[in-house]
């Protein structure tokens, strides 16, 4: 009997109180930031600032047939920080939150390689967060700005140091 029990209190009601967690708020929210690389370096560097006001889109998709299934639009603060909140869970889809466009008319390129992030929207893998982050996503500016080829060469002499 005490085995029993045991195995009840270790095992089944946890399970029981993460499940009821779940029901109770499945809502998660992705968060990110988007910014803009003034050096056009291809990474957030010292020269790189927020941008305000970017449209950004979660979009999840089937695995099986890739076939859009969820949309979402949120768009950054002055901080350059987007939250966008999810009301269910997306456990057998492949979600993304993806650039659409920039505020800054000079700084509108989507930079390869950080026009994504993916995420994932499930609350049964073990995490106990309802929040999720998103890698920063980044725009290029489309001259590079004063003092950006002295930092480059910085970056290429520590790199020498390896």
């Amino acid at each position: 009997m005490a085995k029993v029990f045991l195995f009840v209190a270790l095992c089944v009601l946890p399970a029981l109180v993460s499940a009821t967690r779940m029901v109770k708020n499945p809502s998660l929210v992705v968060q990110g930031h988007v910014y803009c690389d003034r050096c056009r370096a291809g990474f957030e560097t010292p020269k790189s600032r927020c941008v305000p006001d970017a449209t950004v889109k979660l979009m999840c998709s089937d695995r099986k047939t890739g076939k859009v299934v969820y949309e979402k639009e949120g768009y950054t603060d002055k901080a350059g920080k987007y939250e966008i909140v999810v009301p269910e869970d997306h456990w057998d889809q492949i979600c993304d939150a993806l650039l659409v466009k920039s505020s800054q008319p000079d700084c509108a390129t989507m930079t390869p390689g950080r026009e994504r992030a993916r995420v994932i929207l499930t609350n049964y893998n073990g995490i106990a967060s309802t929040t999720r982050y998103a890698n920063a996503m980044g725009f290029m500016a489309d001259q590079p700005e004063a003092g950006c080829a002295e930092m480059m060469k910085m970056y290429q002499e520590d790199e020498e140091d390896l």
